[in-house]
């Protein structure tokens, strides 16, 4: 069964996916706008690391 957790990590890991397509098409117009997506990827990394860690404690503390 697939829980929260799961379903955030892997909206973002499509959003991540995305996100590295357009840059691979050469999607992106200028530097600024390269910039930008990269900080995207690294916030949607951030998120998905967040997440696990917390998917982790809940699935320890439901353990005890």
């Amino acid at each position: 069964m697939k829980t929260v957790y799961d379903v955030l990590i892997e909206r973002l890991e499509e959003a991540k996916t995305d996100s590295m397509q357009f840059l691979v098409d050469g999607g992106v117009k200028d530097f600024a706008q390269y910039k930008e997506t990269c900080g995207y990827l690294r916030g949607l990394a951030a998120a998905q690391r967040e997440i696990s860690a917390l998917a982790k404690v809940n699935e320890e503390d439901w353990d005890d």
